[in-house]
């Protein structure tokens, strides 16, 4: 994948039971999967939302300690050079850089402060629309990459360094402090924030849907639950965020039509 540097460029989730996930997320996003036989040893599947490649799920290995839950993948133009940067920055590698055949170059680590995520060099010379900004996008693509941080200035150095990612704008939240926007390029694909009474250190992802009330009910239907919201965000919209069946949390973002 081309995504400009600090873009992220594909998700992933990890599950103790795939199947479980792949019916949880079938049944709210409407997504269709497909095994890859990219890693034969290991399941992982394919998410596509209207014939378009949007996540990753892959089943826990058995005797392996993963962290459950979902993960993303920033596009770097070098993952070796920006693995280097990022050990000096104090960033743990868990998965030196790596080649899939076919698929990329990666590696897995996580940020000074124990936030795992995926740096990326795809194959392909076309880019990645599992993330999509602005309006009108598509249910089921991620539209939102927001960080939750002990130290949400340290986490902005840090992905500043790294990826160039910038702060532009944000909104107060009282005690917890700001909500700090992150910019890649022109693009503003997410946020930081520090961490709140229900909240969870690391990356989370939102998922676009076309009715914020009707994807509560079938979320609801798929034995997950509503943890925050749903609250009214800029451009008469309406965010959440939920877990699976499973416990992962993700979030929701979409209109109100009833």
């Amino acid at each position: 994948m081309t995504n400009r540097q600090g873009i992220p460029i594909w998700y992933k989730l990890i599950s103790a039971d795939a199947d479980a996930a792949e019916r949880f997320y079938g049944s709210v996003f409407g997504w269709r999967f497909e095994r890859t036989p990219t890693a034969p040893d290991m399941d992982y599947r394919i998410a596509s939302a209207n014939g378009t490649g949007v996540a990753g799920l892959m089943q826990q290995p058995e005797g392996q300690e993963m962290p459950l839950g979902w993960l993303v993948y920033f596009g770097v133009e070098d993952v070796d050079r920006s693995v280097r940067h990022a050990e000096q920055a104090g960033a743990s590698v868990h998965v030196p850089p790596t080649d899939i055949p076919g698929v990329g170059r990666f590696a897995f680590l996580a940020d000074p402060q124990g936030a795992p995520f995926y740096l990326m060099r795809g194959a392909s010379e076309e880019d990645s629309k599992a993330f999509r900004c602005g309006g009108n996008v598509p249910e089921g693509h991620a539209v939102w990459n927001e960080l939750v941080a002990p130290d949400p200035g340290a986490a902005i150095a840090f992905y500043g360094a790294l990826l160039g990612l910038r702060k532009e704008g944000g909104m107060s939240m009282g005690e917890l402090g700001d909500y700090s926007f992150i910019h890649a390029g022109p693009d503003c694909i997410g946020a930081v924030m520090g961490e709140g009474p229900d909240g969870r250190p690391g990356w989370q992802v939102y998922f676009s849907v076309n009715d914020i009330d009707k994807a509560v009910d079938r979320l609801g239907q798929a034995g997950g639950r509503v943890v925050w919201g749903p609250a009214e965000i800029p451009g008469n919209c309406f965010a959440l965020v939920a877990e699976d069946d499973q416990e992962a949390r993700f979030g929701l973002v979409g209109p109100r039509t009833r």
